[in-house]
């Protein structure tokens, strides 16, 4: 078994591009570390519908240049077996460890098949490569990043000519071709043959940011902001100069980008402890609201003050706000959002008279909505331009949250009173979530299997009225692994996170509230619930 592990990993070291990576596996097999080297050897790195992510580091099971050009090749192969020959694939990327390697071998491999390739001009945003492919009518568009991953991991997103992520079946098309690749010795990678990009990608993007904005509309509200050690500052800055905002007050310790991320332990707004930066700053300056990006500025976190503190809002608030600005604004098209959202999205619609369409989780399927004008999901995540971005994006969301605090203070109100006044005319839709993180993956499949074998019939005291599984699919829905409960008042769905380590589970509970006084009494009310909720999930789940 030992021998065979060796021979695996001196048959990787031979093909290896990677000087980094070869010491690195050179020095596991001098040291005979076989658990270390099985860690590494025991599969490949699937891809799947967010294509790659992992740690760094040498072998199958990790990301680095070998993986890469597997990768590029596959998806190389798969585009020319559907006739894109002469077809162009736009590349982008961010600044994390090796990102700029992986975007110059995808863009190799692409030459070598006979594709055209464009890279970015530098590390910026997702969503400008999302744009891109749109823009520059691509066949297809890559970018190179881990998004809110800890500083060790890095990833590989796909695009289609449409300018979304993929779906199911083009995943596993691609996965295939990549399993079919012999060897690297047979995937050409010339020197040269692919074009650079110049600015003009970038100030086509924030040309169409302006088109985010309603005309006219006051432009006061002053920000902090926050990059995340990311790539989102210089593009943010630019959109909100063309704006005509005040310019943001930058969090100057995450500012530009650094791989390391040395002041958060994850750089995900969402994380304890990520925004401390942010509201110290705001204590100091007193905006009117905070500002914050992921490294690859594909998510947007919104921060206010609260009382005496400032407090971050949840994605289901802010993806209410946009929607209420919107629609206050004559928007028409569907509203999309996935399953794991709120349910306040689907009042507000349907007091509006539009469409609304539930999905699967995550953007690839939210972007593919017929006639989306608005999309959005918990994690931050919202789409309010899918005529340009066809993905979330962080900077226009931005732009847009800001627009409506300006007009909000320019009637002497802020986006809580706007929240107030959304759960008053619909009910007070609290969300939580109960997010588990594991080394051990084993566990998040034997949560399921016991909730699945042991189905708990009710939740806080409250019956759960209809389980669905959905790993069958329903009405409107493809099959995905999750489980969806319907209680009275209350909503819980349990689902596997697609891009980490973890279970997570979402609860909303709706309670009806008559008028503004009665605020305070629903929302200690929803606030006893969702933990009466969490507490007996985690006891259903074993977790």
């Amino acid at each position: 078994m030992h021998d065979e592990l060796i021979a695996q990993a001196q048959a990787w070291l031979t093909e290896d591009p990677d000087p980094d990576t070869r010491t690195e596996l050179a020095r596991l097999i001098d040291a005979q570390d076989h658990a270390e080297l099985a860690a590494r050897f025991s599969g490949t790195l699937q891809f799947g519908t967010a294509g790659l992510r992992g740690e760094l580091g040498a072998g199958p099971m990790r990301m680095n240049r070998s993986v890469v050009i597997r990768a590029a090749a596959g998806l190389a192969a798969y585009l020319r077996k559907r006739g894109h020959d002469n077809g162009l694939v736009v590349i982008g990327y961010d600044a994390r460890h090796k990102s700029h390697d992986f975007a110059l071998d995808t863009a190799a491999v692409m030459t070598g098949a006979g594709l055209r390739a464009a890279v970015l001009p530098r590390p910026l945003p997702t969503p400008v490569l999302a744009f891109a492919t749109r823009h520059l009518g691509a066949v297809a568009g890559v970018e190179v990043t881990a998004s809110h991953n800890p500083p060790r991991d890095n990833g590989y997103k796909v695009y289609l000519g449409d300018g979304s992520q993929i779906v199911p079946p083009a995943d596993a098309d691609i996965a295939a071709e990549i399993a079919a690749v012999p060897s690297l010795t047979t995937v050409r990678r010339p020197t040269e043959g692919w074009d650079t990009l110049d600015d003009s990608v970038l100030d086509a993007y924030l040309a169409r940011t302006d088109a985010v904005l309603a005309e006219d509309t006051p432009r006061t509200a002053r920000t902090v902001y926050t990059a995340m050690h990311g790539v989102g500052k210089d593009v943010l800055l630019a959109a909100f100069a063309r704006a005509g905002f005040p310019e943001p007050v930058l969090v100057t310790e995450q500012a530009d980008p650094d791989p390391e991320f040395p002041t958060v332990a994850f750089p995900n707004p969402e994380e304890p402890g990520a925004m401390d930066l942010a509201f110290a700053r705001a204590r100091e300056t007193a905006p009117d609201l905070i500002i914050a990006n992921d490294p690859d500025a594909d998510r947007c976190a919104v921060a206010v003050q609260d009382g005496a503190d400032w407090r971050m809002l949840r994605g289901d608030e802010v993806g209410a706000l946009l929607a209420a600005h919107l629609v206050r604004r004559g928007a028409t098209g569907t509203f999309a959002e996935s399953i794991v959202s709120s349910s306040l999205l689907g009042r507000i619609a349907e007091k509006a008279g539009l469409r609304h369409v539930e999905t699967l989780t995550g953007f690839k399927w939210i972007a593919r909505a017929e006639g989306l004008r608005y999309g959005y999901e918990e994690a931050l995540g919202y789409c309010v331009d899918p005529d340009g971005v066809r993905d979330k994006d962080g900077i226009t969301a931005a732009l847009l949250v800001t627009e409506l605090a300006s007009q909000l203070k320019e009637e002497g109100r802020t986006l809580l009173d706007l929240l107030d006044d959304l759960a008053v005319e619909h009910g007070l839709h609290a969300t939580d979530q109960l997010s588990v993180r594991v080394r051990d993956l084993s566990l998040i499949a034997a949560a399921m299997t016991r909730l699945r074998e042991q189905p708990p019939t009710e939740l806080a005291g409250l019956p759960i009225t209809r389980t669905d599984d959905l790993t069958q699919g329903t009405a409107g829905l493809p099959p995905t692994d999750g489980l969806r409960y319907t209680l009275d008042g209350a909503r819980v769905i349990v689902r596997p996170s697609g891009t980490e380590p973890k279970l997570k589970c979402y609860l909303e509970v709706v309670i009806p509230v008559a008028s503004h006084t009665d605020l305070p009494g629903a929302r200690a009310q929803a606030t006893d619930l969702l933990e009466s909720i969490k507490r007996d999930l985690s006891t259903a789940a074993g977790i």
